[in-house]
């Protein structure tokens, strides 16, 4: 699949992925001790939902759009409080810009985006904060060399929220998050996947369990039975 992300800010995947980041940060941040997040496919940070590649598409409108056209739940307050602060439905923040929102004084935010373009446009959006690093790399590669995080901190969060552009992914994502066990084994890691039709991710899934990876909560949204492949039925965080 095509998933440049610009056109697709703020659907219904990330709406999704990025009420439970906001989740997975809060239950870390109970505890005073700091907490570092990496984030490995980061993209721009920020997004302007009037951009030609988010109007050519009008997606954010089935997802941001009607969660904050309604009224929602405790659940949802504090993803929409900080999405509504980002200034809303004119711009949406990614994954990137939630976490520096949420960041405390003695927190860390490691971000990696490989495409030039919007590695150059994460840096001007979020580089200047002295708690937040931006590199131009690989993030399957920065999982190896950035983890576990320095600084003595010794808890934390991997997001691995990759573009399914290549075939592969599923392969990729599986041996990172071998690698992540074993390097950073009491960090938290939180995989994004794409649901189409169900053969790929249930694969996924099933090998996961099967090599006996511990502790594994899986939290899908479906629009449609994932039927078609041909179109982006739901999604899933691992």
């Amino acid at each position: 699949m095509n998933y440049r992300h610009a056109f697709h800010a703020g659907n219904f995947a990330d709406c999704m992925k990025h009420a439970l980041l906001v989740w997975l940060l809060a239950a870390l941040q109970r505890k005073d001790a700091p907490v570092s997040m990496l984030d490995t496919h980061a993209g721009l940070g920020r997004y302007d939902l009037s951009a030609d590649e988010a109007e050519r598409t009008g997606e954010w409108r089935g997802g941001i759009g009607q969660l904050l056209a309604q009224p929602a739940g405790d659940a949802l307050a504090r993803y929409l409080a900080l999405v509504r602060a980002e200034g809303a439905p004119a711009f949406y923040p990614g994954s990137p810009r939630l976490a520096q929102l949420m960041l405390r004084p003695q927190d860390r935010l490691v971000l990696c985006e490989l495409h030039p373009d919007d590695h150059a446009a994460l840096r001007a959006n979020l580089g200047q904060d002295d708690r937040v690093s931006v590199h131009k790399r690989d993030g399957y590669a920065a999982i190896n060399a950035l983890l576990p995080p320095g600084g003595g901190i010794k808890r934390g969060l991997c997001l691995i929220d990759p573009p399914f552009e290549q075939e592969g992914e599923w392969e990729r994502m599986e041996s990172a998050l071998h690698t992540l066990r074993r390097r950073f084994g009491n960090g938290v890691a939180a995989l994004w996947y794409p649901i189409k039709h169900r053969a790929p991710s249930r694969a996924f899934l099933d090998r996961l369990a099967d090599a006996g990876m511990p502790d594994l909560v899986t939290a899908e949204l479906l629009l449609r039975p994932p039927l078609d492949p041909q179109r982006l039925n739901g999604c899933g965080l691992l």
